[in-house]
């Protein structure tokens, strides 16, 4: 399985796509919302889930989420908001606009693990 992981933090994005990658899954990786879209709209095939930062600079996570569910040929990706934003308003928000689910950081790779399982993409399970 592909997933894209978007986050402006280069850290950030290191740390999801090593627990990504040792859950089994191909690892591409966007620094904002418009990159992410973009690389989605051009070869977004055979990507299944969508790892998405809210707080980032151009296009933050919301507005991804919203512009995704918004067209037909990426409404089928399951998309995960990870998001230092723990407010119970700012996750309905993210969930109400097409989230699949909420993780918030920090996080253990068994969260990030549980979370692929509980939306039935969890491959091997052995966090990095």
């Amino acid at each position: 399985m592909r997933a894209l992981v978007v986050d402006d933090s280069r850290a950030m994005r290191l740390i999801l796509t090593r627990i990504l990658t040792g859950l089994g899954f191909e690892v591409y990786e966007a620094g904002d919302g418009r990159e992410a879209l973009d690389l989605l709209t051009a070869d977004g095939s055979g990507t299944s889930l969508v790892l998405i930062d809210w707080n980032m600079p151009v296009m933050n996570g919301l507005d991804l989420v919203t512009a995704v569910r918004a067209d037909e040929n990426l409404r089928h990706l399951t998309l995960i908001m990870v998001s230092t934003e723990s407010e119970q308003k700012q996750i309905v928000r993210a969930l109400a606009a097409g989230a699949h689910e909420y993780l918030i950081k920090p996080f253990t790779p068994d969260a990030i693990a549980d979370k692929l399982t509980l939306l039935g993409l969890s491959a091997a399970h052995t966090p990095a």
